[in-house]
């Protein structure tokens, strides 16, 4: 069956969840305590080691599966528009978004501002400090980046939502 990388990291994180259940429930049952006044077969509760083993070994399986599929994906599907696979965008995103952080800093700057005493010596000495830096150019490199990681995001949810996976579980 063919899925989109969005569902196939549903099925993953669904696989990593009945995974995580099966051996809570196993660490809740394969040990019990008993009284020695009450009958142990009574108090004990349903546990298969061999069945829970062989349903692990299962979803491990399908894990791995599930893990190469989107791994493939990632490093062979271009993403239109930006001569970059999927695993290059999922760097290239949050470099953008980083640029985005610093260019806003660097745009909200006054080209002269006061700056608080340091406390060393007399207090009657005002302080400016100086943007080094054409903050005019800042806002305008920050609003093309900005608009270069809103369409880096459009781009790889539309690749990511595209049904392209095909995962024989």
């Amino acid at each position: 069956m063919k899925y989109s990388s969005a569902e196939a990291a549903k099925v993953l994180r669904k696989l990593n969840e009945d995974q995580a259940a099966l051996k809570e429930k196993e660490d809740k049952s394969s040990v019990f305590v008993a009284a020695l006044e009450e009958d142990v077969d009574s108090v004990r509760p349903a546990y298969s080691y061999e069945e829970v083993n062989k349903k692990l070994e299962e979803l491990e399986r399908k894990v791995r599966i599930v893990k190469h599929a989107i791994n493939v994906f990632n490093t062979t599907t271009e993403v239109p528009g930006f001569d970059m696979t999927v695993d290059q965008m999922l760097v290239y995103i949050p470099q953008l978004s980083e640029e985005k952080r610093r260019l806003t800093r660097m745009a909200a700057r006054l080209p002269k501002e006061r700056c608080n005493s340091s406390g060393y010596g007399t207090k009657t000495i005002v302080e400016y400090q100086y943007a080094n830096y054409d903050i005019e150019q800042a806002e305008k490199d920050l609003t093309e980046v900005s608009d270069r990681l809103a369409r880096a995001q459009t781009a790889l949810d539309v690749v990511n939502n595209t049904p392209a996976i095909e995962l024989k579980l």
